[in-house]
Parts: C-alpha cells; structure tokens; sequence
C-alpha cells in the first residue's frame, strides 16, 4: 500500500540534523509494516529487533550504553553488517526495554552516523512522562491511518490519478464527482486501519471487514487493562464507550456527567489523558477568540473528543451500511462527518484544529495557516444553511472560508465550497 508518511521518511533520512527517529501511533495502524518498506526501498538493508518477542535482546542495552559496542552485538544475532547510513536499524516494541528507548540518547551524541528508528504499542503513554524518554534527543512522527487519498490509492488507482490532478479552480465533472461520492461513502464505513482497507480491496466482503474492527476494537479495550500506569482502566474504558454518545448530543462538548451520572472532571481527565497520549482520542479544544496565535485562545475545559479512525466510530455506533450509501438521514450523520474531516485535517496544518462556540453559534473547526484563520463548517449533505457560518463570515471577513459538504467544488459569495472528499486537499483548493 502507499503511505504518505514514507516522504516524512526520507525527509529524515536526508536531513543533516537527524537524530533517531521515534514512531508514534496506535497498535496495528501500520507501524512495522512501514519501518520495514522503507528499509527495504531506501536503504541497502535494514536489520529488526522486536524487544517484545526476542526477550533476550533486552540484556545487550541493560549491560551496556557504548553505540559501538551495541552495533556489534546487534550485528552478530542479525548475520548482516550494520554500516552507516547504508542499513536501518530497527527496534519494534521498544517500550518493552527502558534501556533500549534511553540509547537512542547515546545513538545521538555518539553515533549519529547510524540510523535508528524505533516504536512501540501505547508509546505515547509512555513518552508522555518525560523522565521515561531522552529529551531532546530524539525525533518523533506520528503514523496516523490512512487519509482518505491513501484509500484511494489502494482501491481504485484511476481515481486516484484524477484526485491527484485536481487543482484550485478546476472543474469536477459529475461523473467524478458521483464516484468520489460513492468512495466517500465506502471510506466512511472502512475507514483508514490497514488491515480493514487491504481487506476491503482484496475481499469487498462487509461481513469480513465488520470482523476485523470488532477484533481492532476488542483489542484496544483489552489495553486499557493492561496499560502499566496508576491511572482505573475502568474510567478509561468509560470514556472510551461514551464517545458515541458525546457525539451524538446536538451540543458535543464533552461532558463528565455523560460518562457517569454525577461524573466530574477529576474522575475522568486522568483517563481522558490517557487515551488523548495513547492517540485512540483526538482532543478538538474550543477557542476563546478566533485569532492567530490560536493555541493562546485555549478553553481547557471545554473541548471534543472524536475517535482517531471514522470506520472505527461508525462500527462503534452501530450505523447500517446501507443508511451511508443512501440519502438517508439521522442524527449521527453530521458527528461522523466531523470525525472524517477531523481525520483528514490533522497534519495539514501546523496547529492542531480547534472550534469555536460563542452564545451565538458554533464554527465546526478553526484551524491557522501561518496568521490566517480559517474557519470552516462541515456538512453532511447539501444543506447550505448555516446562519452561525454565515454571521461568522459577514463580521469577521476571513481571507478564506470553507465549507465540506456534498455538493460540488464552487465558490459561493466568501465561501468556497468543498466537497467532503477533498477535505484532505483543503490547502490546494482553497
């Protein structure tokens, strides 16, 4: 499959500050898979170590912290010379050692000529403790799942190819624009999991790709159990189950007492933290003031909190299939929308997106491109109407405003209007 991140890869491997590189995602969002493609396409070999399954690799980090003496022993198990810049080393599940993740440190100060790249499962709980990493000296990317491009790519290349080639201004004829629709649709009920999109594109077999996020769920809940933090599971996994039921509230702002009756932030922001670091929830704070610098506005206590994969959220909420495909309506429609776009915009910007909700209406999301703020209505059919987005637009005059909806790619007045399936092309198109 293709993956964006491979060219954030290989920006690192070219770059002349390169320190080790640190993988950051949930389990089974395609962490391994792409440290081994990208060290079989860009480097001459690459050599793997899974602290969890190879147990004893652990004692070569725990008895010694010389790069040198590391690389040799590492290149004695694996049988294959490790040469600068020529092999990527590779350590999976690094959480599982302590004194492998704090020899990336070492791998910096006296062995930058080596590349490293590591991750692990629920890494960020674990990076969110300073003490636990080496600050600052180490890189970090985080691998989220596949946008909706990506999916394209591995289902229907032809329109891949046509997705890719449209620019700012261009016109999208109705038969694109219905089978980017129908993808859209597709997409929503997959999702972005590698596992679910492979088996999609090789099976088309609902029943199948049903199966395979039911286990993807079950299994993120059995971590909540085994996570090693003083943190209750048991709040964890209630947040976590309450995410459909937040969102579908006509005002999504979480709310404690929706987790549990009488429920306050001091039981649960613990929990929420947890899952926010292990980046199964995608946190969405609103904003005092749409200004520029957006994250001065932050109101810390009051925020939404979306799911990090829409195909996940949609097996979560129990939606029929056919209910996507068709015209039909419900309530939960427009939350599932926002999850999609959500998706599709982290990463585009450098600031992390937020929303704006004032006594007078609620803007969707505001998101910051360099000084400029955008803000931006997401719809999940073609209704026009939004007299919030309106107001917005007609007393803040925004150099951009951007609508998702169904209906086409036009420029209406100051807003410009963007099909849901472009979320992702939002910079391009506006």
């Amino acid at each position: 499959m293709r993956r964006n991140v491979v060219d954030d890869l290989v920006k690192w491997k070219n770059s002349k500050s390169r320190k080790p590189l640190v993988l950051k995602g949930v389990r089974q969002v395609g962490k391994t898979w792409l440290m081994k493609h990208f060290g079989k396409e860009f480097y001459q070999n690459y050599v793997y170590f899974n602290f969890d399954e190879d147990v004893e690799i652990r004692s070569i980090f725990e008895t010694s912290k010389d790069p040198q003496r590391i690389i040799q022993r590492l290149s004695m198990i694996s049988g294959q010379a490790i040469d600068p810049g020529k092999t990527l080393i590779i350590f999976d599940e690094i959480q599982e050692s302590s004194a492998a993740l704090n020899s990336l440190k070492y791998f910096n100060e006296k062995a930058n000529e080596y590349h490293v790249i590591a991750a692990g499962s629920l890494l960020g709980t674990l990076l969110a403790a300073p003490q636990s990493y080496p600050v600052g000296q180490v890189n970090f990317l985080e691998i989220q799942p596949m946008k909706f491009d990506e999916f394209l790519s591995a289902t229907d290349e032809n329109l891949y190819n046509f997705y890719c080639s449209v620019q700012k201004g261009d016109a999208v004829e109705n038969i694109f624009h219905s089978r980017l629709s129908e993808a859209y649709n597709i997409y929503l009920i997959v999702g972005g999991m590698p596992e679910c999109v492979a088996s999609w594109a090789e099976e088309n077999d609902p029943q199948a790709l049903e199966r395979i996020q039911k286990e993807l769920l079950t299994l993120y809940e059995n971590d909540f159990a085994k996570h090693n933090s003083k943190i209750n599971s048991g709040r964890i996994l209630m947040v976590f189950r309450s995410l459909v039921s937040q969102l579908a509230k006509q005002n999504e702002k979480f709310i404690y007492g929706a987790v549990k009756e009488s429920g306050r932030a001091r039981d649960f922001e613990a929990a929420i933290e947890w899952l926010v670091s292990a980046g199964i929830v995608n946190r969405v704070f609103n904003v005092s003031k749409a200004e520029h610098p957006l994250p001065a506005f932050d109101e810390l206590n009051c925020f939404k909190l979306f799911m990090f994969d829409t195909g996940l959220l949609k097996n979560m909420a129990g939606i029929d299939n056919l209910s996507l495909v068709t015209k039909s309506d419900f309530q939960f429609k427009g939350a599932l929308a926002e999850n999609y776009v959500l998706q599709q915009l982290r990463g585009v910007f450098d600031i992390e997106p937020r929303y704006f909700a004032t006594k007078s209406g609620e803007i969707d999301f505001i998101v910051q491109s360099g000084s400029e703020i955008i803000p931006i209505e997401v719809k999940a059919g073609e209704d026009r109407n939004s007299v919030s987005f309106k107001n917005y637009v007609k007393k803040y005059s925004p150099l951009h405003a951007v609508r998702f909806s169904r209906m086409g790619y036009l420029q209406n007045g100051g807003i410009t209007n963007i099909p849901l399936y472009f979320a992702g092309k939002i910079r391009e198109l506006m």
